[in-house]
């Protein structure tokens, strides 16, 4: 949706250019019956007052969240400590004297059997490394996360890193800053581009906390949360980020996370060698972001409970670190290693390796933990690499391995994240080196647009896109994204049964008047899908009275899923050119759920498109009407309320209410009487001054006995009453 002056709703911004004021009074008057059922004056009265700009309430908010960041990025670090003595010191203390070395592999394997109830029981969104979550909760959900993703993915990571888990705390930290920044913007009632802009401030305020990078924090909530550099998110977001590093700075100290030697480039021929390890750096990157969900393919399609697959992803990890100890953890000292030129060819090799396979068995089994530390790891072991092999053969010309393995570092996670200007900016920060800018511009610039051709997706959109959802620059979606397949499928539909004649078939067809039925077996289960021209060919054939439906029905079918995008199966009938899709459970493929027809997908399009116009065009026509006395208010729908399950035609909304719009799990709808409020939506209405505390009661006081009776519309421009009647609660139609 795009951002009015100020990134908040384009109407909104329309509608206060025309009533000034009117959202300071609906704060305040939202506020003080909050106020009157707590006692407490909650922080959106103080926000509320008629003397604070906008302005000022974006600032304030911003570093309360940067606040919430930086203490979260303290609690993490606490955490990772805390494991890794326990882990490591503790029970490796009494696990060492009975199985020696061999103590190393149970340790990550136990911290998966801890990671995997929490993950599974308590919040599915801290598993993995996170970003991609918080991705689509800005694009598709408002930047709506739930409060205890942060709890879970702090306990979760925590344990997954500190007992040596090859994993990093740069997702982690991105995402519970993103929850911070999303339950404070849900908390003072704030629209969905305020609160996704609240959630990118929490993970920039996170990634600047946790490294010590208070610009790289910013630039990787533009560059990769938000997807864009827009003014009207640059300020928040620094803001955040700002705060966040003080708050972390004055309990974990300002230095560089990473202490590097002084290098410089030593020779213009070295550009070449840098460019080369730019090339090498995008497939390598590569083979990691493949790797690591072909593993996650294979533990998902494991015969086993969900919450015991972290702990046989540790036990991999686990016989990797017996062999290479160094690639257990997040591994920041073996990386200064590097940097410092004290590692060996072959252990680097070795090590690269072993980082790599590590890291997608930790991950893709359902461990919770980034990749922007491993991806640092890998990419500093592959310079590492690449500057011995060039310094033993052009001593004189090059630098030390070290400074190609700070090059690497930068390379290899702008290949596998797609994002160069990150990429650049933290190496700087964290290493507090600028010396060798011009090698490591090159070589990241290089493997990103390299990458990109070899690969659409990054390790982040992946993610997504393997769920039918793909990000575009600037986050703007297919509207189909959005719209599940539950939402528009047939449901009750006809079908034809496996024994049938043809001539029973053809009565069927032409009763129902459907070009194609799905098939079913005695049982009710779901055997094929038969058409008009299956029959059509049936007929043409010797004894087709002797054909049964089984015959000529499709048994190699192409199927969709409840719970997917409509985009996704939508692309597999176009490549098929296929009319109609049966929708089954994922469990039970048989199990016949429904029918997804090409004219449900139009209708959902239609839908989509309509909720979106809808959204776009209120703010033109805001901007032509000038209604005095009346206010735009914005409630949220509270569970127990009058409003709760019942329809809109139901409600009884009072005199000189219009209803805008309503938001249901994210998705715009128009307001027609039979439409069911849920607890959780978000409502828009037109009111006239005197109206809105009536108003917002039905949305949040006790149900009444009875509902209030029906008063008449509210007068047009002309003061002419509307010709329709309204009945009881009725809005627009």
């Amino acid at each position: 949706m795009p951002l009015a002056p100020g990134g908040g709703r384009p109407y909104a911004w329309a509608w206060r250019r025309c009533f000034p004021g009117h959202r300071s009074q609906l704060l305040r008057e939202r506020t003080l019956s909050e106020e009157t059922r707590t006692g407490n004056p909650p922080l959106p009265f103080l926000l509320g007052r008629p003397q604070v700009s906008e302005e000022v309430t974006l600032l304030v908010t911003s570093s309360v969240v940067g606040v919430g960041a930086g203490l979260g990025a303290i609690a993490l670090r606490w955490l990772i400590s805390f494991f890794t003595r326990l882990s490591f010191s503790d029970l490796g203390g009494l696990l060492a004297p009975v199985l020696g070395r061999f103590h190393v592999i149970l340790l990550p394997a136990l911290g998966g059997l801890l990671v995997g109830p929490i993950v599974y029981f308590f919040a599915q969104e801290a598993k993995g490394h996170g970003v991609p979550e918080i991705m689509a909760a800005v694009a598709l959900k408002g930047g709506r996360i739930r409060p205890r993703v942060a709890l879970a993915k702090s306990v979760a990571s925590g344990i997954t890193i500190g007992s040596g888990g090859s994993a990093g705390a740069e997702g982690p930290i991105a995402q519970i800053g993103a929850a911070v920044g999303s339950t404070v913007g849900q908390l003072l009632k704030m629209s969905d581009e305020r609160v996704a802009n609240l959630a990118a401030c929490g993970a920039a305020g996170g990634i600047a906390a946790t490294f010590n990078a208070p610009i790289a924090g910013a630039l990787f909530a533009l560059e990769l949360i938000l997807g864009e550099f827009s003014a009207a998110y640059f300020g928040t977001v620094v803001i955040s980020s700002v705060v966040a590093s003080v708050v972390a700075n004055s309990v974990l100290g300002s230095g560089p996370i990473l202490k590097v030697p002084a290098y410089s480039l030593v020779s213009p021929f070295e550009l070449l060698l840098y460019l080369l390890l730019g090339l090498l750096a995008a497939p390598a990157s590569l083979v990691f972001v493949r790797l690591l969900y072909f593993l996650e393919d294979k533990f998902d399609d494991a015969k086993m409970p969900p919450y015991l697959k972290p702990a046989l992803g540790g036990l991999g990890v686990g016989l990797i670190g017996l062999v290479l100890p160094a690639s257990l953890g997040a591994g920041y000292g073996t990386m200064e290693q590097a940097l410092a030129s004290k590692l060996s060819l072959l252990l680097m090799v070795a090590l690269l390796v072993g980082k790599i396979v590590a890291t997608s068995l930790c991950l893709g089994s359902g461990g919770s933990g980034g990749i922007f530390a491993p991806s640092l790891y890998m990419g500093a072991m592959l310079g590492g690499t690449f500057g011995t092999l060039a310094h033993l053969l052009f001593p004189s010309l090059t630098a030390a391995p070290g400074a190609y393995a700070i090059v690497g570092m930068s390379a290899f996670f702008a290949g596998a994240a797609r994002a160069p200007i990150t990429s650049i900016i933290i190496l700087f920060e964290m290493t507090g080196d600028y010396r060798i800018i011009l090698p490591l511009m090159l070589a990241t610039v290089v493997s990103t647009t390299l990458s990109q051709h070899l690969q659409r997706e990054s390790i982040y959109t992946l993610k997504l896109a393997r769920r039918g959802i793909r990000l575009r620059q600037g986050r703007d979606v297919d509207i189909l994204q959005g719209i599940t397949v539950a939402e528009v499928m047939t449901r009750n539909t006809d079908a034809a049964r496996s024994d049938w004649p043809l001539a029973r078939l053809e009565r069927e067809f032409a009763r129902t008047r459907h070009h194609g039925l799905p098939v079913l077996d005695e049982q009710g289960q779901l055997v094929g899908i038969v058409t008009l021209q299956d029959l059509e060919r049936a007929r043409a054939a010797e004894h087709p009275e002797q054909l049964t439906v089984a015959d000529l029905a499709t048994k190699d079918l192409v199927v969709a899923y409840p719970d997917e995008p409509v985009a996704l199966p939508l692309r597999r009938m176009g490549a098929r050119d296929l009319g109609r899709l049966p929708v089954v459970e994922r469990s039970n493929p048989r199990q016949l759920l429904g029918l997804l027809r090409r004219q449900d997908i139009i209708k959902a399009y239609d839908q989509a498109l309509f909720s979106r116009r809808l959204v776009t065009s209120t703010a033109d026509k805001l901007r032509l009407v000038q209604l005095p006395r009346t206010q735009l208010a914005e409630v949220e729908v509270a569970e127990g309320s009058p409003a709760a399950g019942n329809t809109v035609a139901k409600m009884g909304l009072p005199r000189d209410c219009v209803l805008v719009w309503i938001q249901h799990e994210g998705q715009t709808i128009m307001p027609h009487g039979d439409v069911v409020l849920h607890a959780g939506d978000q409502v828009a209405a037109m009111v006239r001054t005197e109206q809105v505390e009536r108003f917002l009661a039905l949305f949040r006081d006790a149900r009444p006995a009875e509902p209030p009776q029906a008063e008449p519309p509210m007068a047009s421009d002309n003061g002419a009453r509307a010709k329709q009647s309204v009945t009881p609660g009725q809005g627009v139609n």
